[in-house]
């Protein structure tokens, strides 16, 4: 069983910076794709980045060039460092892990909040 605990959220003022973190437990890090994805009210989940097992990353357009994934294998957590936060950055950040190679994310945390004024 894989469990996900994501910490960090907060607000803060547009321009300013905030760092999540997502606890693993239940697997082997190293063997899995791990992804941070955010819902604003009243909008679809969108996917905002994503590490792979070798540790590529790739991020929506929307957040790339100011915020930054990074995964400890050691420790077992994901991070999501976010920089130059606007107010459309406004969401519930969730933290997802996946097999590498497998469809849909099938791993999820409950969600932080993050609140940008």
């Amino acid at each position: 069983h894989v469990q996900l605990v994501e910490s960090g959220g907060g607000s803060v003022q547009a321009g300013g910076s905030l760092s999540l973190s997502c606890a693993a437990s239940g697997y082997t890090s190293n063997i899995y794709c791990m992804g941070w994805f955010r819902q604003a009210p009243g909008k679809d989940r969108e996917w905002v980045a994503q590490i792979d097992s070798v540790g590529r990353t790739d991020y929506a357009r929307s957040v790339k060039g100011r915020f930054t994934i990074s995964k400890d294998n050691a420790e077992n957590t994901l991070w999501l460092q976010m920089n130059s936060l606007k107010v459309e950055d406004t969401a519930v950040y969730y933290c997802a892990a996946t097999p590498c190679g497998a469809a849909d994310y099938k791993y999820w945390g409950q969600g932080t909040q993050v609140t940008v004024s």
